[in-house]
């Protein structure tokens, strides 16, 4: 039987959980699932970000890039075997923040580095 609570719009038990929420059929009410909104919690503070070969990654580590990498709007190019020095881990799709000699401030995926 289901345990799901009731619509806290119109009361009514016909309510049906479809991925992260609870809707309810006769209100059209919409809700975050409660238990649901701990599991997304817990996975960001689970989040671990690994280098190209596994490694875990953590703030202040050093990091050498492992593909050459073209620097979009310019002609610069960060070379194979650059070593960055302590990074930090961002959110996002480039989840490393770092300063690179020569170069700037820049964003790299971490697909692209290893562990130095």
């Amino acid at each position: 039987m289901s345990t799901l609570p009731h619509c806290p719009q119109c009361q009514s038990e016909f309510v049906y959980a479809d991925g992260p929420l609870l809707i309810c059929p006769e209100c059209a009410h919409e809700w975050p699932a409660e238990g649901n909104n701990a599991d997304a919690s817990e996975d960001d503070a689970a989040r671990v970000v690994r280098d190209a070969v596994g490694n875990v990654l953590q703030d202040g580590d050093a990091v050498t890039v492992v593909k050459d990498l073209k620097i979009k709007g310019s002609s610069l190019v960060v070379k194979v075997g650059t070593k960055v020095r302590s990074i930090r881990l961002i959110e996002g799709d480039h989840d490393i923040d770092c300063k690179i000699d020569g170069i700037g401030p820049m964003q790299l995926k971490s697909e692209f580095v290893k562990k130095a």
